[in-house]
């Protein structure tokens, strides 16, 4: 039942990484040696002699592309993700390659030839498999190639699913229908997807649909039903995957410490602990040093604009909340007329209270630069869950038992509530599942995926 059509496109990866590297190491050779960024001092080797090195790598960097997970069956990754992997792939395999040849007594091979292969072959196969991803994309927004999908559940959560894999039709999933328990939602469309039966029908459907894979979005209360599908599924050799509700499903959540011997289980670990905590705090301190010294000119002209307007305050400042419930002045350019944080609601699209100037300003994203100071003093991060006011705090934190859990790392001038589209006035529980989504997934590389992303909006925005 499970379908081999992904093995063409894992194959085409492989081939397109293959001819990448071989590429970057004949460009490699030739920056080094003919055009010589750098003078050759000790005469010219013969290409033959670096030839040697090709067996090895043609071993090496499949194999240390695999263990990086750059060949598993997953189509669900983003393009950021995927290039940043790369990066770390050819750095891992050339430091290893470099680590070897220290053995190798007949040729010196340069350093320098290896740096410049690494940098040109990891830009040759982030751009060979941005390539493959557009191809197979266009192939599967035209209806090749597709994967055809089933959802049990036809509630909330299923109904993102259908909804996310709909705007994103280049991820190549097909859905058949829903199948849901209740007897209200039988043969109804959700999402322009039927709802085609019960959980009762899962083995008939998928034979008579012939689906590939399966996604159970079913709230908590429904474990045991969940964990029966699972195995049903599973003995038809169907890909499952399961879509959890988060705010229920987070303090589940759990890592296994050791006291002397004795487990002990931690109901709040996040990844953001540790390493982790000091890598990301670095990074905040070296990105808000470098961003302020590239935005850092535009300050007087911006406040300039402000205060020739109205004759008002540069920057506004409120209080807000941040890490460990600590509260800390935030500081923006200010956009709206002079006490117009008075009235206490969201901004809205053409709220009155903006003046011109703060138009321009919302457009092009550049009233929230001056938090890069909140950034630089420890306040906030750059990517984080947006921090609130304290009374409205006081108020999610009465009607959701959850939030508070966003206070456990420190708050961001963008988030992924925020690349997703929830800004200001929007619904707060979906705000709440995407931050608490980022606090139990967060890595590097999804921070640098959302800074990305923020860049890539604040870009469309402007055009706008």
């Amino acid at each position: 039942m499970i379908r081999r059509r992904r093995q063409i496109e894992l194959a085409l990866k492989l081939l397109g990484d293959i001819v990448a590297t071989l590429l970057a190491f004949f460009v490699a050779y030739w920056l080094r040696f003919v055009v010589q960024i750098q003078p050759v001092t000790k005469g010219t080797p013969p290409l033959t002699d670096y030839l040697r090195l090709v067996p090895v790598i043609l071993l090496l960097w499949p194999s240390v592309f695999y263990f990086q997970g750059l060949y598993q069956k997953r189509r669900i990754r983003s393009q950021t993700d995927e290039s940043v992997r790369v990066i770390l792939a050819v750095a891992l395999a050339t430091i290893l390659l470099t680590a070897g040849l220290t053995f190798y007594r007949d040729i010196s091979f340069s350093r320098l030839f290896l740096a410049i292969f690494a940098g040109v072959d990891a830009l040759f196969i982030v751009i060979s498999r941005l390539g493959i991803r557009r191809m197979l994309g266009r192939i599967r927004r035209s209806g090749g190639n597709l994967q055809q999908l089933l959802v049990v559940g036809a509630g909330d959560l299923g109904r993102q699913v259908v909804e996310r894999l709909q705007q994103n039709l280049e991820l190549g999933f097909a859905v058949v229908g829903f199948l849901d328990d209740d007897p209200g939602k039988q043969q109804r469309k959700v999402h322009g997807a039927q709802v085609l039966g019960t959980t009762a029908d899962l083995e008939q459907v998928v034979e008579d649909r012939q689906v590939d894979q399966v996604v159970i979005a079913l709230p908590l209360s429904a474990h045991q039903k969940t964990v029966q599908l699972i195995r049903r599924a599973g003995q038809l050799l169907l890909e499952v995957k399961v879509v959890p509700d988060l705010l229920q499903y987070y303090v589940l959540r759990a890592g296994v410490e050791d006291l002397d011997g004795l487990p002990v289980i931690n109901l709040t670990q996040i990844p953001l602990q540790g390493w982790n905590q000091i890598v990301k705090r670095s990074f905040d301190i070296a990105g808000s040093m470098v961003l302020l010294v590239l935005t850092g000119w535009s300050f007087p002209i911006i406040a300039w604009f402000i205060k020739r307007e109205d004759g008002g305050p540069v920057f506004f400042s409120q209080v807000r909340t941040g890490m460990d419930g600590r509260s800390f002045r935030l500081h923006k350019f200010r956009s709206m007329r002079v006490n117009a944080s008075d009235e206490a609601q969201w901004t809205r699209a053409k709220d009155p209270r903006i003046t011109k100037v703060g138009s321009i300003l919302r457009r092009f994203n550049v009233d929230e630069l001056p938090q890069l100071i909140n950034v630089l003093l420890g306040d906030m991060s750059l990517v984080g869950p947006r921090p609130e006011q304290p009374e409205y705090v006081e108020r999610f934190r009465a009607r959701y038992p959850e939030y508070n859990t966003r206070h456990r790392v420190r708050s961001g001038i963008t988030g992924w509530a925020q690349v997703n589209g929830l800004r200001g006035d929007t619904s707060i529980r979906q705000r709440m599942v995407h931050d608490l989504y980022y606090i139990q997934n967060w890595s590097l590389a999804l921070d640098l995926r959302i800074l990305w992303r923020t860049f890539r909006l604040a870009l469309r925005d402007a055009r706008a």
